[in-house]
């Protein structure tokens, strides 16, 4: 089993990471370690509420395998979190690897994570004007990059990120990762049954409601 870490910061985008999380927890039985710098509740730019399962006092970032940065609307709060920028910059010399979407490669750029490191971002172009720790010689306009150990994505493209991320740890995810058409299905196709084993398991979990 791998080591998967989210970073939690004000206003980080779900929908961004949530085709890598989702696969990583349903399809291959992976646990997710949610960490942000302070032990509180962090609303997504969806307006979901979400609290840590970790905060980065407790753990190492050479912990883990895989450490995705999701995307945000806002990124300065982030940007300007010394502890959450220390904690990245603890992993820099590591083999860990980074997978960051949309605007986050910006944390990773401040943490000295992509110096000398081609990259991606989603973020407006501005941004490497104004921020000198942004190597702009290195960026490169591509939905996604891979340069070693980090892995940078456009938003728009976060099923390949997903597709990108899932690959590099050995997952099979077939040719059409989160692509079918519902068209291309027959009925049968689309009427699910449980395994013997499984009905029988669900109905053992009924019991206990019908008891109440």
């Amino acid at each position: 089993m791998k080591k998967f870490a989210v970073l939690l910061y004000p206003d980080f985008s779900l929908q961004e990471i949530t085709c890598l999380t989702s696969a990583l927890t349903v399809w291959f039985g992976e646990k997710i370690d949610f960490i942000a710098t302070e032990p509180k509740e962090y609303m997504s730019e969806e307006g979901v509420r979400v609290l840590p399962t970790k905060v980065t006092e407790e753990v190492k970032i050479t912990d883990y395998d895989c450490v995705i940065l999701p995307g945000t609307i806002n990124p300065l709060p982030a940007l300007f979190d010394d502890k959450l920028i220390g904690f990245l910059r603890s992993g820099r010399d590591s083999d860990v690897v980074f997978a960051a979407i949309s605007s986050s490669p910006l944390l990773l750029s401040k943490s000295g994570i992509l110096c000398g490191r081609k990259f991606t971002a989603g973020y407006f172009m501005q941004m490497t004007d104004t921020f000198d720790f942004i190597e702009k010689e290195h960026f490169i306009h591509k939905g996604i990059v891979e340069d070693g150990n980090v892995i940078t994505g456009i938003g728009m493209f976060f099923r390949e990120f997903a597709q990108t991320v899932l690959k590099r740890f050995g997952y099979d995810v077939g040719n059409n990762f989160m692509q079918d058409r519902p068209e291309d299905y027959s009925e049968e196709q689309l009427t699910f049954y449980w395994s013997d084993d499984d009905y029988k398991e669900f109905l053992e979990e009924l019991k206990e409601y019908s008891l109440q």
